[in-house]
């Protein structure tokens, strides 16, 4: 098949960005089929260092089609902020779709989403704040605004009028807010319309024609499999499915038609947001490896916040390529480890005096300690490697001991942020 899904094994933050990136090739179809402004993928081009947070990672390639599917939480002003940065770098107008079956993301979902998670204190989850998860509960409760709407004024006024009742409710009971008032609502989603309408397609059937005309097909996931709300960590995870298994429904195509899942994982564990952590390093080995890693440290690319950081687990990823269905691993970030002399793999979690291999569920994830085996580190730079066979031995052994520990096969190994900086061992 000639569809890939590009999705993480972890908690977010893998580098799924950089991979659709370096996969992507002129004349290929990009779509982003979840999420929306709550997580940024970082890409590194001559033209410079750029992070995207709504717009498919397809955008700095060349005549490559850009699709925002019908599961994607679209913000029209971000959307709108983002495209008139690229125009401000010099980058091409990219070749955008936007699905008229996408549900819009407005300023009251932020509010709430702020005040909620203001109200929590510090019983909260660590959202950031961008209206993901009341944007979703719309969407699940049918009271959510699609794009299509906006199209017919008499049908949106009503469904506004609806959508607005539940949550005027909320703000005044709940959080001692004045309501919302549905003119400036109105007004907000006309504005929408004028960012939108330029890219408004039936994306099921051009994905369809697509897929009829053998068009390569990727499609970019947000988040990683940890924070999939139903195999996740609840109730530290996300709104929507980062997993392959929904990137066909996300994005419009027959489930069949995803024949290769990549399945990006870093060479050690980053987090950002609230829950269990297994491997984390905190006090001064925390501090050198977050500011080693990433291409200018390990902060989050949406927040800013600083990533939590530790060892690679590989009883966390190899759960989550299972979940993902990965047929193969892309692991990038192998370069920052290159300052240790000894590095450590978390193999099994110790729980009640037993070593678990499989990863549980919450309840018991919080209770257990890691588990490690330790490797010897290489202590030298990787800049100018170009094939698995010129990495120094003992990052070779690290890479297939995690491959035999995952039971997925990496393929792409990446040692650097930069295009050149990243091998298919299969080539």
């Amino acid at each position: 098949m000639s569809v890939t899904a590009v999705v993480g094994a972890n908690w977010g933050d893998e580098g799924k960005g950089r991979m659709v990136d370096a996969l992507s090739q002129p004349g290929d179809v990009v779509v982003r089929y979840q999420g929306g402004g709550n997580a940024g993928h970082t890409v590194i081009t001559p033209r410079g260092r750029f992070v995207l947070h709504l717009l498919p990672s397809g955008v700095l390639g060349e005549n490559t089609l850009n699709v925002l599917g019908p599961g994607v939480a679209l913000d029209a002003r971000l959307l709108e902020r983002e495209l008139n940065g690229l125009r401000e770098r010099g980058v091409p107008a990219p070749h955008l779709a936007v699905s008229n079956r996408a549900q819009l993301l407005l300023d009251h979902h932020r509010q709430l989403d702020t005040l909620e998670e203001e109200r929590l204190a510090a019983a909260s989850f660590g959202s950031t704040r961008t209206g993901i998860a009341p944007f979703y509960a719309d969407k699940s409760s049918k009271t959510g605004i699609t794009l299509d709407d906006l199209f017919d004024e008499e049908r949106l006024g009503a469904r506004l009028e609806r959508s607005l009742a539940a949550k005027n409710v909320l703000l005044q009971h709940l959080y001692g807010r004045p309501p919302l008032d549905q003119a400036a609502v109105l007004d907000e989603l006309m504005q929408a319309r004028r960012v939108l309408e330029p890219f408004v397609a039936d994306t099921t059937q051009l994905l369809a024609g697509a897929l009829a005309e053998g068009r390569r097909i990727l499609l970019e996931g947000q988040l990683g499999a940890l924070r999939d709300p139903d195999h996740g960590i609840q109730p530290w995870v996300t709104s929507s499915s980062p997993l392959a298994g929904y990137a066909a429904v996300g994005a419009g195509l027959p489930s069949a038609s995803i024949g290769r899942v990549v399945a990006v994982t870093k060479a050690y564990s980053t987090a950002v947001g609230a829950g269990p952590f297994v491997t984390e390093l905190l006090g001064d080995d925390g501090n050198e490896l977050r500011r080693l890693g990433g291409d200018r440290g390990e902060y989050g690319a949406t927040t800013g916040r600083p990533r939590r950081v530790g060892w690679f687990d590989a009883v966390a990823t190899r759960y989550g390529c299972t979940v993902q269905g990965a047929t193969e691993v892309a692991l990038t970030g192998l370069d920052v480890l290159g300052y240790l002399n000894r590095i450590p793999i978390c193999t099994g979690y110790m729980l009640d005096g037993e070593v678990l291999r499989a990863f549980p569920t919450t309840r018991q994830l919080e209770r257990v300690r890691p588990v490690y085996e330790y490797y010897p580190g290489w202590r030298t730079s990787l800049d100018g490697v170009e094939r698995f066979g010129d990495l120094p031995q003992a990052a070779q052994r690290y890479v297939r001991r995690i491959e035999e520990l995952i039971g997925v096969p990496v393929r792409y190994v990446s040692h650097g942020p930069r295009r050149e900086q990243l091998f298919d061992r299969a080539a």
